[in-house]
């Protein structure tokens, strides 16, 4: 008894094919011990192994590629193969097999966000089974782009095939678990050689036939022996036709509006959406982080990227009548009238919809508490999330009693200890209720989050969440798991053309080593909560994987951060160029009395009275009361101004005052405390400290710049990131996209396209540093193709900010002739639309407010109202809504059917 494996693979000299499986002849698994194959010449390789001592009842294996010229190992895509073994059937084995690529575009197609598109299922009328004597050749092949109402057949050059005749092909069943398409059939002659094809075929409309591309499939069947079984296992179908590409909207929850609403868009608004999406041929619904923030019941908890938990929902998104009807129905009536006056709000008024809704669900929950956690639902849920959700209900419980969200503040809590806060739920608990009281919100908004993605994936549509980069520093998550963070610093990222200071986030870094010693399974159970709503994830920064913007946590601008890892400047480096290194000069702050006058005006005297010292004549250092920028900030917190023309003056003494903190050109590296090695100051180029250096200075400084921010950290920053995003990858089947805008290592699109991680493509923001726009026709297939990100100005708005990069765009992009209209015209909107259906990207998903912009009477008349976010403003207020409910927009037939149509003429509206 023995099994052959075949296989075809074009190697290079030096490159040798092995398989590693369950048996001892195939390594038990262990790739060191796997089994040789030997090249019979033409790519074909051949293995045997004697399966006459073994016990197995089945094996699996896969096969993988080894350089012995470098050690490189490259392995297959995929779960192994299988194979059943039965003695009193066959002898021998034949197993047929094709690679499975690990890097290969139409991976993506086996993903979750797939299974929503295509929905593929078993055919209602399975293929005939043949009797265990007759079965002996089965087919099998992956079918990634068929949908529901489509089956896969073989067609070949023998009878059973159907002699090549489609109608007569033999049909196949679909095997959910393996995600193949398999049948298994006698072949009742012998036949020197097999030929054969898959082709797909609509179960509705038999004309409606798909056969394979490329060449025909072939095999030498040498003998054919009854005791012999072959397995021809086909790696994909392959399509004779442009790869699969779909179109998006993108829109927060709190954005949405209804017609049932309170002030704010809830979970269970996203059907609507869902319809509307159904309706104009769009196939995904993105929203930005729906997870719990507050931490201060202000609208600064608006801000949705500050989690208090990356496991609990955001209870400003439940809908209250779905948890249920008070009993006092003045009170009902009460709700009704203040859901009228807050729903016809054209923002968000973020404090009144939380209290409003924080009011009511403590009054249900007086009402409900005393069965809720008798139901077994309920019972099933606690069990399932206990692990996040009892730390996080006595988190809340906490803030809410010392009103704050500062865990150090809680007194002999203050340290996280796992049994005191069970004890807390305990039957004998005083404060049972109130802690039970949050696990009554999150069971509640879990079910409706639930019933909103359920219905998406019924209607074809694909729902998309988004993964913040960081943690809020008080947090459940920080509180319960100091030692995964790095407290002591904050997470931010270096300037931009938004953000000419850096951004400071606020959030603690990661510590990646500790993250590390468990597989990083904080992040894998982060993704796997994140399945059970969402089919597909954008992640926000990131290039954090790679390495993060980390910010000293005495500054309040982002300039003084430094990447974390990195590989620093060591003070030789600029000994060695000739340049004798002065801490003075390069490390502190540069302030000179010639230039204070430029920022501080008038008030100079008492700017250099009040906060400098002078060291010398001329030059001044900062007094110890205010040698940070947070102290500067805390002091200016203290003033209250006479009126709005005294707090403009003195928030522009306080900038200017942060600005000569940033006025330094090296920053001691993060790690080392030698005083030998720093970090340079992003952007030193901006700063007067770099511009009154000597020109000699000037170069070296300039060189190390460049070869520290550009060159010597990239292979650093790329094996970080692929320590840390496979373990994200693999934790679920989720499509992965990545939003790496910004100051991009060249590192990333590779590590990217190894992965199978979407790139976000934005035209006013392209990768090519030589270019100001991209083009969607120049964007690769793995990508989503945007105008626009709820971190940006919309179309409209973009259109009316520089009148010279709007005529460029205009006539260079557009490939409009004359003079740019002053406006964003709907035709113009139109066709920055068309040209992103037509990208070769994957998706093209656009922000409501650029869709709507295409019709002159549907969207807003001023366009600053449709912008959500500001990222050069700290605490920016999140609180854009739509203008007119889901509803309403369901019923613009004429608006709808034109939408449709240009998605549909693009190629962006097909089945599979």
């Amino acid at each position: 008894m023995k099994a052959t494996f075949k296989i075809h693979y074009d190697t290079q000299f030096g490159q040798q094919l092995l398989i590693v499986g369950s048996l001892p002849s195939l390594g038990k698994n262990k790739k060191e011990e796997a089994l040789e194959m030997s090249h019979l010449g033409g790519g074909v390789w051949f293995a045997e192994i004697d399966l006459s001592k073994t016990k197995a009842k089945s094996f699996t294996y896969n096969y993988m590629l080894i350089d012995k010229s470098n050690g490189i190992e490259y392995k297959e895509d995929g779960a192994p193969r299988k194979v059943v073994l039965d003695k009193t059937l066959y002898k021998n084995y034949i197993l047929q097999d094709a690679w499975n690529p690990y890097h290969e575009t139409e991976n993506a197609y086996d993903t979750a966000a797939f299974d929503v598109i295509f929905q593929t299922s078993a055919p209602k009328k399975k293929a005939a089974k043949k009797s265990a004597k007759d079965a002996k050749y089965t087919f099998e092949v992956n079918v990634p782009r068929i949908n529901k109402d489509m089956v896969a057949k073989v067609v070949g050059s023998v009878e059973e095939l159907g002699n090549w005749d489609i109608n007569n092909a033999l049909p196949m069943n679909y095997d959910k678990e393996r995600n193949l398409w398999t049948v298994t059939t006698p072949l009742k002659k012998n036949h020197h050689k097999l030929k054969y094809k898959y082709v797909l075929v609509s179960t509705k409309d038999a004309s409606h036939v798909e056969l394979e591309g490329g060449f025909d499939h072939i095999f030498d069947i040498q003998e054919n022996d009854p005791q012999t079984y072959v397995r021809f296992a086909d790696h994909r179908f392959a399509y004779d036709k442009r790869a699969w590409r779909g179109m998006g909207v993108a829109l927060p929850v709190f954005s949405l509006r209804s017609e049932q609403g309170l002030g704010v868009g809830e979970f269970l608004d996203i059907k609507g959406l869902v319809d509307w999406s159904k309706e104009t041929g769009m196939r995904l619904v993105q929203i930005l982080p729906v997870n719990d923030t507050m931490a201060t019941y202000t609208w600064v908890d608006s801000y949705p990227y500050a989690s208090v938990s990356v496991y609990a929902l955001h209870p400003i998104y439940i809908n209250l009548e779905a948890v249920g009807a008070l009993k006092d129905k003045k009170k009902m009536t009460k709700l009704k009238t203040l859901k009228k006056k807050l729903n016809a709000l054209d923002t968000v008024d973020y404090e009144a919809v939380m209290n409003a809704k924080m009011d009511y669900l403590k009054e249900i929950w007086s009402e409900k508490k005393a069965s809720f956690l008798k139901d077994a639902k309920v019972k099933a849920f606690i069990k399932e999330q206990e692990e996040w959700l009892l730390p996080y209900a006595a988190f809340c419980y906490f803030r809410d009693k010392y009103k704050t969200p500062d865990f150090t503040k809680f007194e002999k809590f203050a340290k996280y200890d796992a049994k005191e806060v069970e004890k807390l739920f305990g039957a004998k608990s005083k404060v049972k209720d109130d802690v039970n009281f949050y696990v009554f919100v999150q069971y509640h908004l879990h079910a409706q989050l639930l019933e909103a993605s359920e219905y998406a994936q019924d209607k074809g549509v694909v729902l998309k969440g988004d993964i913040p980069i960081g943690i809020y520093r008080f947090s459940a998550d920080a509180w319960t798991a100091p030692h995964l963070y790095n407290m002591n610093g904050q997470a931010g990222a270096p300037p931009d053309d938004f953000a000419v200071n850096g951004q400071n986030w606020g959030f603690p870094t990661y510590d990646w080593d500790t993250m590390k010693k468990d597989g990083y399974a904080w992040w894998t159970s982060r993704m796997t909560h994140l399945s059970q709503y969402f089919q597909t994830f954008r992640i926000d920064h990131i290039l954090g994987f790679f390495r993060i913007w980390e910010i000293p946590i005495d500054s309040v601008q982002g300039l003084l951060g430094q990447f974390r890892p990195a590989l620093p400047l060591h003070l030789n480096e600029f000994e060695s160029r000739g340049v004798r290194f002065d801490f003075d000069r390069f490390c502190k702050p540069y302030i000179r009395e010639h230039f204070l006058g430029e920022l501080f005006g008038a008030d100079t005297d008492w700017v250099k009275g009040e906060f400098l010292k002078e060291k010398y004549t001329g030059a001044y250092d900062f007094k110890e009361e205010f040698d940070s920028q947070v102290k500067i900030q805390a002091y200016f917190n203290g003033l209250k101004a006479k009126d709005d023309a005294d707090q403009a003056r003195l928030d522009s003494i306080r900038d200017n005052l942060y600005s000569l903190h940033n006025e330094v050109l090296l920053i001691p590296a993060l790690g080392y405390d030698d005083g030998m090695h720093y970090a340079p100051r992003v952007t030193m180029d901006k700063s007067r400290t770099f511009n009154e250096l000597e020109s000699y200075q000037k170069h070296t400084f300039w060189d190390l710049y460049v070869d520290y921010f550009f060159k010597r950290q990239e292979e650093l920053w790329a094996s970080q990131a692929m320590e840390k995003l496979p373990a994200i990858k693999e934790a679920t089947n989720m499509l992965i996209c990545g939003e790496d805008l910004g100051m991009v290592p060249d590192c990333v699109p590779g590590v990217m396209t190894e992965l199978e991680i979407l790139s976000l493509e934005i035209q006013r923001m392209p990768k090519d540093p030589t270019i100001a726009f991209g083009h969607p026709g120049n964007y690769p297939y793995e990508s989503v193709a945007s105008p626009s990100s709820h971190d940006m100005s919309t179309v409209r708005g973009w259109w009316e900010e520089d009148r010279g990069d709007t005529q460029r765009f205009y006539n260079e992009i557009l490939g409009n002739w004359g003079e740019a209209p002053q406006h964003c015209e709907p035709w113009i909107a139109e066709q920055i639309l068309v040209q992103h259906l037509y990208a070769d990207s994957m998706w093209t998903i656009f922000p409501l407010q650029d869709l709507l912009a295409i019709d002159g009477e549907l969207r807003r008349e001023n366009p600053e109202d449709e912008r959500i976010n500001v990222p050069a403003i700290k605490h920016h207020y999140w609180r854009y809504r739509m203008h007119f409910s889901c509803e309403e927009l369901v019923k613009q037939k004429n608006f709808n059917s034109k939408l449709k149509g240009l998605v549909t003429a693009s190629g962006r509206n097909t089945e599979y």
